[in-house]
């Protein structure tokens, strides 16, 4: 067939095909180029990806090789060495000695720390006292090298086959919690003999090494040349520290003594040691451990006490109070320093109304002309005192009936009834004829004992003996007793219901308590630690003039120090040194704090929200009364909790100065007469006073009649006004039925409450009720 339905067949010519034809697949259509420039451009978009690759690889081979130079180079701060004992067998005195001995060669000992010409190194070691937990946490926090000390003796010990006592895995749990440095176990007792000696160091590897990292090193330190090989693999390790750490420059004290001050129990506290991890301004604000927040006076540079090779120094000047060559002074400049703002000012006067404008008075006055007068129909020679003493029709008085007041007239359950009895014997006809009209309606009915007719004790007695046969504390914390003598609406005024804990809003500037006008919050806390961390990196790279440099030996001048507080930390008999560490911008101000937190677990005794505990956050420890609350990750509110318990993570909300994350969490508990327990441990999590916490209570009730989908519920509530209060609120049972309040019924609480499906004679009805919670102001901060 033809035409336009005939089959058309792809003409094949590709022999006769122009050489452009055969060429215009491989140009681009929308440039009109030739394929090679787009191939040329991918060429080149892969170069420019490998040079970004290797610009990136270069400026992190010079990280380390910075890192490298400012750790272990002849102008670095002297390595810390902290031997820790991990048993009672293990004593490290003679092991610090023989470090110390052996690094110092022909020289003589003088302190702790020394510098070694043999490895081209300087050391700090630094005893752990066994026993103490706060002395071994502080010295922890300023460890390069954490190095456990194991006796081998202790695997023969009687007492026990581990080289490990209790004391010890407290330390360790609480050293990793913290976040360890570099470790290193170091063996001592081990025999003479070769084949016992490898024997027993496999079997304290085996009982040491799951408690630690992998990367940890195991070394036997008996004999001379096995401290040397110590020492030469020291000198050598790249060395980890927490990142908490790495934040935030500190000097530990190598000597510390109190200076006079002008003002009366005040004086300037002056710490003298080696600078660390970053470069440190005389304006910056400092830290104490345990003391406080507080801001520099002076900087002096010193000349290095232990140099590694003695250079030659045409700046040094000699100073005439204490003998000690001063290289550099830095004085803080008055309008660059950070001020020492710990709390905010309130003004008491704030929320108060102001006395109105003349253009309000005005306004009033001209909306008050403009009313509508009413007139009154008075009879006919009445004249103006009379009227006075004539009282209208529509007066309050006269509001007062049965009709025009429903909620007066009693729980009305047959309006034809009402008309037939006054208000008080309609609440009991009410009740008679709704619980009749139930006795014929009940399923599996019980008796029960009117309420009507007992007495509080009565009450009371019937309401604990149900309690104590159907609740649940474990299933229900939160359940509370309504009580007799005071109405509901009074004594859960401050408290409302929720349509869904998740979704329902709530708005975190609602009714907050004075202690927020002493606070300071962030409108963007991620972009505020951005910009602070970028500050301090600002600082390490520019060549300020107000800036110590890190790994000089300072000597800091902490002005304005409280004399106790200065002679309890400059004290003879103190076991851990001195820590003075720089605060980043905002570090001193307080807000609400929230902390993950976790129960420890060889702590048994409960935890109460807002009991007093010891917070160690980094270098800080200071006094808190926590709230604990739960953790809900696709929520905006948190729910209290009023206890800490076992086995999962929590959050602690606290008043406490800001801290910016990660920072590692230890909770002490002080105990009469003992060294303090460790009572939890986590992280900061936040900083947010806007954070919702809601308290939540259940008032639970109790079916006396059931029908169906309806039932009379009784003590929840004590009297009618409350249940017309609470009406709006939603019910729940423990079977999973929801409901509502359809109407009170009697003088005594009950109500008629209405469910979407049946319900259950042994069933118990509750309602949730929340309320804001806030966590305690500290009565002393600091415990020093």
């Amino acid at each position: 067939m033809g035409g336009a339905r005939s089959q058309v067949n792809k003409p094949h010519k590709t022999r006769f095909a122009s050489k452009a034809s055969r060429h215009s697949h491989k140009i681009d259509k929308r440039s009109g180029k030739p394929e090679g420039s787009h191939r040329a451009a991918v060429k080149g978009a892969r170069n420019a990806r490998f040079q970004r690759s290797k610009a990136i690889r270069d400026q992190k081979r010079a990280a380390l090789l910075k890192e490298k130079r400012t750790s272990s180079g002849s102008s670095s701060a002297p390595r810390v060495i902290v031997l820790c004992g991990l048993s009672s067998s293990a004593n490290v005195r003679p092991l610090a000695e023989d470090l110390l001995t052996n690094a110092a060669g022909d020289e003589k000992l003088t302190s702790s720390t020394v510098a070694s010409p043999t490895y081209k190194l300087r050391t700090t070691v630094l005893q752990a006292p066994y026993g103490d937990l706060v002395s071994c946490m502080e010295l922890a926090k300023v460890a390069d090298l954490l190095a456990f000390v194991v006796s081998a003796n202790s695997l023969y010990s009687s007492d026990s086959s581990s080289p490990i006592d209790e004391f010890g895995e407290q330390c360790l749990s609480v050293f990793r919690a913290m976040g360890l440095p570099s470790t290193a176990v170091l063996i001592r007792d081990l025999p003479s003999d070769t084949k016992t000696r490898q024997e027993l160091k496999k079997a304290v590897v085996s009982f040491v090494s799951p408690e630690l990292p992998e990367d940890s090193k195991f070394y036997p330190a008996e004999t001379k040349e096995d401290l040397h090989t110590f020492m030469r693999l020291f000198k050598e390790q790249h060395l980890s520290s927490p990142h908490w750490r790495n934040q935030r420059p500190y000097v530990m004290s190598d000597e510390a003594c109190i200076k006079p001050g002008e003002s009366m129990g005040l004086c300037t506290l002056l710490v003298s040691g080696y600078l660390r991890t970053h470069n440190l301004s005389v304006n910056q604000l400092v830290h104490v451990s345990g003391a406080g927040d507080f801001q520099l006076g002076q900087i002096d540079v010193l000349k290095d006490p232990f140099p590694v090779s003695e250079r030659k120094n045409s700046d040094v000047m000699d100073s005439d109070d204490n003998q000690i060559q001063i290289v550099d002074t830095f004085v803080p400049d008055p309008l660059n320093q950070e001020p020492l703002l710990v709390e905010n000012i309130p003004d008491p006067l704030a929320g108060e109304q102001t006395w109105p404008t003349e253009a309000e008075m005005e306004e009033a006055y001209e909306n008050n002309k403009q009313r509508k007068v009413v007139k009154r129909k008075l009879p006919r020679g009445t004249s103006e005192y009379q009227a006075a003493w004539i009282v209208d029709d529509t007066d309050d008085e006269g509001d007062d009936s049965e009709d025009d007041n429903p909620d007066g007239a009693g729980m009305v359950i047959d309006e034809k009834d009402h008309s037939e009895h006054d208000s008080d014997s309609s609440d009991v006809d009410a009740a008679s004829h709704f619980t009749e009209k139930f006795d014929q309606e009940t399923i599996g009915g019980t008796e029960m004992g009117d309420d009507e007719s007992l007495t509080k004790e009565q009450i009371e007695a019937e309401i604990k003996k149900i309690k104590e046969s159907n609740a649940d504390d474990e299933e229900f914390p939160d359940e509370v007793e309504t009580p007799l003598d005071v109405p509901a609406r009074k004594r859960f005024a401050k408290y409302r219901g929720l349509k869904s804990f998740r979704t329902s809003s709530w708005d975190p500037k609602e009714s907050l308590p004075p202690e927020y006008a002493r606070i300071f919050a962030f409108d963007n806390f991620t972009r505020t630690q951005k910009l602070v961390l970028a500050k301090t990196a600002e600082l390490d790279e520019g060549s300020s003039k107000d800036c110590a440099r890190i790994g000089s030996y300072v000597m800091l001048h902490v002005k304005n120090v409280p004399t106790d507080v200065a002679s309890k930390l400059c004290d003879p008999s103190r076991r851990s040194p001195v820590v003075v560490s720089g605060l980043l911008q905002h570090e001193s101000k307080i807000s609400v704090l929230h902390f993950s937190i976790k129960k420890h677990d060889s702590y048994e005794a409960p935890i109460r929200s807002k009991e007093t505990l010891i917070f160690h956050v980094g270098f800080r420890q200071f006094t808190a009364r926590p709230l604990f609350s739960s953790d809900n990750i696709n929520c905006n509110k948190h729910k209290m909790e009023r206890f800490l318990h076992h086995g999962r993570f929590s959050i602690a909300s606290v008043y406490a100065p800001i801290s910016f994350p990660p920072a590692s969490l230890i909770v002490l508990k002080n105990r009469d007469g003992e060294q303090p327990a460790v009572a939890a441990v986590g992280s900061l999590k936040t900083v947010d006073p806007d954070q919702v916490i809601l308290k939540k209570i259940v008032l639970t009730g109790y079916p006396q009649r059931v029908s169906k989908l309806k039932a009379i519920v009784r003590y929840m509530f004590h009297n009618p006004e409350d249940v017309r209060w609470f009406k709006p609120v939603e019910l729940w049972s423990k079977h999973g039925r929801r409901g509502r309040i359809k109407e009170t019924v009697g003088t005594h609480g009950s109500m008629k409450c209405l469910f979407n499906t049946s319900v259950q004679q042994h069933d118990t009805v509750c309602m949730s009720l929340f309320k804001r919670a806030f966590p305690n102001w500290p009565e002393q901060l600091y415990q020093i």
